[in-house]
């Protein structure tokens, strides 16, 4: 076996049957701290999946990701059976994050982490009214509508998808920029970005059109400009079993109707 897959922290959601099937593998595999650990045993859903990658973020630890949860796009079937075997054979996956640095009408720089998606959107029954820049040029001087993102292959089957942003495959080197809900202009649905481009949104008329932000879930309200880069540091990795590929999963998604 490969030993740097055969030390197993399983960690799960609140869910009753995360719990009780991370109490069940532990038992049978043998329970190990996180910082002892070869591989992160995440049991839940999507949401919690992602949760454990932002909280490993840049430990070397990879994630194992089995579904206990709703949808799980993100994660591998659940089996107790041959787990090491499995590990062994799994396929990793570089997930590179987003960086938000976000400032407030009252002055603050906060900054936050994203594998999914840095989204905008409107904080009050006005209409969000934002100036998009990338590298350095004004690319669409105002852009009326419920909100904005800026999301990763990684992220772009979860809120993009819901947006009508278009589905990248996760080793693609493109950010998904997709507007929700867009009045003014239009008919402009979004864009293609390389992973190297950096966004801002500048948010006009802040006092009149509240907007907030998130990096998933971490959120900071009252924003007047919001800046978006792909992390040229951080990274986080995902195993995935090869029948069950991430790419794989992209690609059927596109064929649903």
């Amino acid at each position: 076996m490969d030993q740097s897959r055969e030390k197993l922290a399983f960690v799960s959601s609140d869910a009753g049957d995360a719990r009780a099937a991370a109490q069940k593998l532990a038992a049978r595999y043998g329970q190990h701290t996180i910082a002892e650990a070869d591989v992160v045993v995440a049991l839940g859903g999507d949401g919690f999946l992602l949760h454990t990658l932002r909280e490993t973020m840049d430990t070397g630890k990879p994630i194992y990701g089995m579904n206990r949860g709703t949808i799980g796009f993100l994660m591998n079937e659940f089996n107790e059976a041959d787990l090491h075997a499995r590990l062994e054979a799994a396929q990793p996956e570089t997930i590179r994050p987003l960086e938000m640095q976000a400032e407030t009408d009252g002055g603050e720089t906060l900054t936050a982490l994203a594998i999914n998606e840095v989204a905008l959107w409107r904080q009050s029954y006005q209409t969000a009214k934002i100036q998009i820049t990338i590298d350095g040029q004004v690319r669409l001087d105002e852009l009326y509508c419920d909100g904005v993102m800026v999301a990763t292959p990684a992220g772009s089957t979860a809120y993009n998808l819901s947006a009508q942003g278009p589905i990248l495959p996760l080793d693609a080197p493109l950010l998904a920029l997709t507007p929700v809900s867009p009045f003014r202009p239009r008919r402009w649905r979004g864009a293609l970005l390389s992973n190297r481009a950096t966004v801002r949104f500048d948010i006009l008329e802040p006092g009149k059109r509240p907007v907030n932000a998130a990096a998933d879930h971490t959120e900071v309200k009252a924003v007047t400009c919001v800046i978006v880069r792909e992390s040229p540091t951080a990274t986080a990795t995902l195993l995935f079993d090869p029948n069950h590929s991430w790419n794989e999963r992209i690609l059927a998604e596109q064929f649903l109707y």
